[in-house]
């Protein structure tokens, strides 16, 4: 009997260090395996969602082709280097960009598609007036839209300035950007909410005038800074509605913010001969010393970059 109690223990024992044995087998990882060598590599690749589409690229292009302006301004700003660009009427305040060393690409409406496809981009940003080429474009080399929505225009502009963070790596440059521009807004709503002055703006060309209300290319002014409407009823379009000079004074604003198209375009004119006449001298606007002429090239020409945007928040102040 003692025997078979000594030989069932011995039996036990085996079986226990036997399961211990395999159960370490177990932990020792295989000789081939690699999932915890070492970490995955993070992928350089970004995905940017815009108004035409979805567009996967590599984060941090190095040949960047632009054919908005208001992305140049941005681009400028932060320091990012541009391949090439359409050269014809670039705003002033970035001809830099004229030089020989950026490729000249053909004109905002019409680009040139054999040196745009010679360069060989790595992303082509585009807004309105090339929408209708996106496809195009985009056989060529990654291409995000970049107009901005003037119905929601800071959310739209604040969306095209993360999408440029995003794929630059800006991101903490960028917020202390748009905290500066959300405060400098807020100062001047603050201005704005104590006046019941009411503002106009009209953009002027050739002798001719426009008119741009609430929700419109220019509607900020209202929408964003919070100047009260002259004219509510202003048809919301992108070229503005047709007006007189009669319909000025008819609507007698107490503020005319001007944009001088001719002065932007880099013809020799301007239009302050036109605006100034007789029937618009009648109004408050001018009596009271309102008529506030804004840069063109900003508003104009590349409306919605970091740049424009801030020299326009300076320059509707004139207004108050």
């Amino acid at each position: 009997m003692k025997k078979l109690t000594l030989t069932l223990f011995a039996l036990l024992l085996m079986l226990a260090l036997a399961a211990c044995g395999g159960a370490k087998e177990e932990e020792k990882p295989a000789d081939n395996a690699t999932s915890n060598d070492k970490p995955a590599e993070e992928s350089n690749e970004v995905t940017i969602t815009h108004e035409l589409g979805e567009t996967t690229l590599e984060k941090n292009p190095e040949k960047v082709v632009v054919f908005d302006f208001g992305t140049l301004d941005t681009l400028d700003e932060l320091g990012i280097e541009v391949a090439g660009l359409p050269k014809a009427n670039v705003p002033g305040y970035l001809a830099k960009y004229e030089d020989e060393k950026y490729e000249n690409l053909g004109s905002l409406k019409e680009p040139d598609f054999e040196a745009i496809n010679a360069m060989k981009p790595d992303v082509i940003f585009i807004s309105g007036r090339q929408s209708d080429l996106y496809d195009q474009l985009s056989e060529i080399a990654p291409t995000i839209f970049m107009g901005v929505d003037t119905a929601r225009y800071m959310e739209s502009f604040k969306e095209n300035m993360e999408k440029i963070a995003t794929i630059f790596d800006k991101e903490d440059e960028m917020n202390t950007e748009l905290a500066n521009i959300d405060a400098n807004i807020e100062d001047i709503k603050a201005k704005t909410s104590e006046v019941d002055s009411k503002a106009l703006i009209i953009l002027a060309t050739e002798g001719k005038v426009s008119a741009y209300g609430p929700s419109s290319r220019f509607g900020l002014v209202h929408d964003v800074f919070g100047f009260k409407a002259a004219d509510e009823k202003i048809e919301a379009s992108t070229h503005g509605q047709n007006i007189t000079f009669e319909y000025i004074l008819d609507t007698n604003p107490d503020i005319l913010f001007i944009i001088d198209r001719d002065a932007a375009i880099g013809n020799g004119a301007t239009a302050k001969d036109s605006v100034e006449n007789d029937l618009v001298k009648k109004t408050n606007a001018y009596k009271n010393d309102k008529m506030v002429y804004l840069n063109g090239e900003y508003w104009y020409l590349s409306g919605g970059g970091l740049q424009s945007l801030k020299e326009m928040i300076k320059e509707v102040e004139a207004g108050l």
